[in-house]
């Protein structure tokens, strides 16, 4: 083994100083100045000791040599002798590399303070905040929302992590969202995976925590290592809710990131809002509009003048409010039993339009009794629908819809996808059929036969990424369109689409239901952000078991024509056993953004309902 000599040691310390930083660098400079202005006027005191006499001696050489290295220009104002002018020049001289090497020193030193703040890596010192882990396409959408829930409050912040570029995340949201008013949005650059990177977050003092599924592969793996970064955490743990892209991982995540997270599961939440729309126009308007902060919102109430009520006489007891279930210690019940009788510690599940206009009534409601009418509600037939496309989640959306129909009803899959139709055995209710097909070319979907089918159903093919995607499934629905109205057909067609900005194009096509997978997803993480405990209520809404909501025809519940209080529809869907939650006009389908639906309006508001107007309801099938 070779000896490590004198000179290599010292300088391998040296490097390891110089390694330290910037303070370890000016360190060394201040070490050289000190030396040279130490060495310049003992030599000033030996070699012209006649000026350093004149000039104090060597304490007053110190000062005249400091100032002379750190203002070089003193020396045009130096006489004596060659040996003192030389010494005093040697100094200004060594005095413009060292000042150089101090502006130098110190200007890296900002610009890399700046760049660090820049690039988001100062810890936040806010609390109360909601903190965002993870950039997808859903950011905007969870913000934009956040930013409505708050807009009321002042001083309120979401903070946001995610590995991107901390100016690229504001610019991407300004762009996106515009003014945020009283909402600041923070952003941070850093691993969600990381628990040091967390640290800057100030997670401790968070309202809540969103974990977003990333992009890329396997995206529960990154949410599901997220979590455990959270859960390794000491401390105070805020709720947690993540998103994930598969039911297969739930279990996986729960364990990860233990009893304070609530865990969504996108892939079952998009396919059931796909079925339910499929059978019921206006379903995923209905869902929007609920999971959104801009009309009508889920709130849970506790009024002691409910208790001993029944369910039935308290969907009259708010004004500006509508009553659509409880929420007991055993769990979330939407549209209970009539007679269900409201306890002590039970809490009513409301829309409102705000949690500060949830009044009581002061009076009994205005019904119109000669209005109120009692069709028998018919029973279920077998039906036909048409799959077209297939996707990762398509297997799940045939299950689900096998668990709505009918027995003895059919599903027909068009597609040329090689992975359709594998994997559906057990199916009790639906007979599939599956056939090879281009989707976006006429000639095919014609010889499909749309119009044998009462209802159409338009995936996003997951083998395009998602603009490819759309545009494919745009060009389907123009098909459809364009057939329906040169044949005169009529069934309800619904599609999923990746992107929020295809909607409005999407539009063109009249189709009954555009499902914006991400979007939907997005205000739902929103929701459970403000209020966990609404969890239950949505879960309970997209289950196919229990009380659903529906689209009715207003001819079921009253006498068409006449001008009524919307109460009356309410009691008259309550002697049905229903809730009555809105309406929906025939003529405004087509019109954005809300198609026509109304949600919760006033127990007082005159409505007048004609031949193909619904009425929105809580039931069971």
């Amino acid at each position: 083994m070779s000896r490590v000599t004198f000179r290599e040691r010292a300088r391998y310390w040296f490097d390891n100083t110089m390694a330290k930083g910037t303070v370890a660098l000016i360190g060394w400079l201040a070490l050289v100045s000190v030396a040279l202005i130490v060495v310049v006027s003992a030599l000033s005191v030996w070699i012209a000791h006649g000026e350093a006499e004149d000039r104090g001696g060597f304490f007053g050489m110190l000062w005249g040599t400091l100032v002379r290295t750190l203002s070089p220009g003193k020396i045009a104002t130096d006489t004596g002798t060659i040996g003192y002018v030389a010494l005093m020049f040697a100094a200004s001289l060594s005095g413009i590399f060292i000042v150089s090497v101090l502006v130098g020193l110190l200007s890296n030193a900002v610009k890399q303070k700046i760049d660090r703040l820049r690039r988001g890596r100062s810890k936040i010192v806010e609390s109360g905040h909601t903190v965002v882990l993870g950039w997808s396409d859903q950011i905007a959408t969870i913000v934009g929302e956040l930013v409505k829930a708050h807009a009321s409050q002042r001083g309120s912040v979401i903070a946001i992590m995610a590995e991107r570029d901390k100016p690229s995340m504001e610019e991407e949201l300004r762009e996106r969202l515009g003014d945020t008013g009283r909402t600041r949005v923070v952003c941070r650059t850093g691993r969600p995976t990381e628990p040091r990177d967390l640290g800057l977050m100030n997670l401790g003092a968070a309202r809540s925590i969103v974990v977003l599924s990333p992009e890329g592969d396997d995206p529960d793996a990154h949410v599901i290592k997220t979590l455990l970064a959270l859960a390794k955490r000491p401390g105070v743990h805020p709720p947690v809710v993540a998103a994930l892209a598969s039911g297969r991982n739930l279990a996986a995540a729960r364990l990860a990131g233990g009893p304070d997270v609530h865990l969504v599961d996108s892939d079952d939440t998009a396919s059931r809002l796909i079925v339910q729309s499929s059978r019921q126009s206006g379903m995923s308007v209905v869902c929007m509009d609920l999971l959104n902060f801009d009309g009508g919102e889920v709130y849970l109430r506790t009024d002691a003048a409910l208790t001993g009520m029944t369910y039935g006489e308290a969907l009259h007891a708010y004004l500006t409010a509508t009553v659509i279930g409880l929420r007991r210690p055993s769990g979330v019940v939407l549209n209970p039993p009539m007679d269900t009788v409201i306890e002590d510690g039970d809490q009513v599940v409301v829309i409102a339009h705000d949690d500060s206009l949830i009044a009581l009534a002061t009076d009994a409601p205005h019904l119109t009794e000669e209005a109120i009418t009692t069709e028998e509600r018919t029973s279920l037939e077998p039906e036909r629908t048409l799959l077209l496309n297939w996707n990762g989640r398509a297997e799940q959306i045939v299950r689900y819809l096998d668990a709505y129909v009918a027995p003895g009803s059919v599903l027909e899959i068009a597609t040329d996808h090689p992975s359709a139709g594998a994997d559906l055995n057990g199916l009790r209710n639906l007979t599939v059929n599956v056939k090879d097909c281009d989707t976006t070319d006429r000639v095919a979907l014609e010889s499909l036969g749309p119009g044998l089918f009462q209802h159409v159903i338009v995936l996003s093919d997951d083998r395009f990424g998602t603009h490819h995607a759309d545009n494919r499934t745009l060009m389907t629905l123009l098909q459809l369109r364009d057939m329906q109205t040169t044949m005169g057909e009529r069934y309800s067609i619904v599609s999923e689409m990746h992107d929020e900005g295809n909607r409005s194009l999407a539009e063109v096509t009249e189709a009954d239901d555009i499902v914006i997978s991400d979007t939907v997803i997005g205000l739902l993480l929103a929701q459970l952000a403000e209020n966990k405990h609404l969890a239950d209520v949505f879960s309970y809404l997209f289950d196919s078991k229990g009380s659903e909501i529906y689209p009715r025809p207003a001819s079921s519940y009253l006498k068409l024509g006449e001008e009524l209080d919307f109460s009356t529809v309410i009691e008259s869907a309550r002697r049905r056993g229903e809730t009555a939650i809105g309406y929906r006009l025939a003529s405004g389908v087509n019109t954005p953004p809300h198609y026509g639906i109304v949600l919760n309006p006033p127990k007082w508001e005159r409505v007048r309902l004609r031949h193909r107007d619904s009425v929105i309801v809580l039931a069971e099938r």
